[in-house]
């Protein structure tokens, strides 16, 4: 298969990676929130979230991540010279990153699944960003191929999680309305 090809797969399983990384949490929130809801809602609520987290944490999500790495690691052999690059070893610093916030996903949806969260709606919310951070990082790195830019990637990075505080307490304030 040509080397185009294998670049084009890569980049679309980064792309349902992430969705799925997205919109699980979101499903984590809902899931929270509709365990402190009165008895007969959690009883409608809690098995129709269970069942699309489910979905699409087996469905999408693990199976994208896996191929996100076999089509990478395919993408990367074609370009060996970028392991000498410091561009890479901070672009795959960040994927490791995201593998490991993957992990956390993980763990939180297995706990979640059985009913329980120890974090709060608020907790989650800030936890999804960290998977927008991740993705500027690294498409950033990938897209520059620059570490000298990379002060200002990390200025920017820094006032983006700021940016993303600030709106969620800001939501925060209006759902409490």
């Amino acid at each position: 298969m040509g080397f185009e090809y294998i670049k084009a797969l890569h980049i679309i399983f980064v792309v349902t990676w992430f969705a799925g990384l997205f919109y699980i949490v979101r499903l984590f929130i809902y899931q929270t929130e509709a365990m402190e809801r009165p008895e007969s809602e959690r009883a409608i609520l809690k098995p129709q979230l269970d069942l699309m987290a489910s979905r699409l944490w087996y469905i999408i999500t693990w199976p994208s991540a896996i191929l996100t790495l076999i089509f990478g690691l395919w993408v990367l052999s074609y370009r060996m010279g970028y392991l000498q690059l410091g561009f890479m070893h901070a672009k795959l610093g960040f994927v490791v990153l995201l593998y490991a916030y993957h992990l956390g996903c993980h763990f939180l949806f297995k706990e979640i699944q059985k009913g329980r969260t120890r974090w709060t709606s608020t907790q989650l919310r800030i936890w999804n960003e960290a998977s927008t951070l991740l993705l500027f990082a690294i498409v950033f790195l990938i897209v520059l191929k620059n570490t000298l830019s990379m002060v200002w990637g990390i200025v920017g990075l820094i006032g983006l999680g700021v940016l993303l505080m600030a709106g969620i307490k800001i939501y925060k304030k209006y759902r409490t309305k």
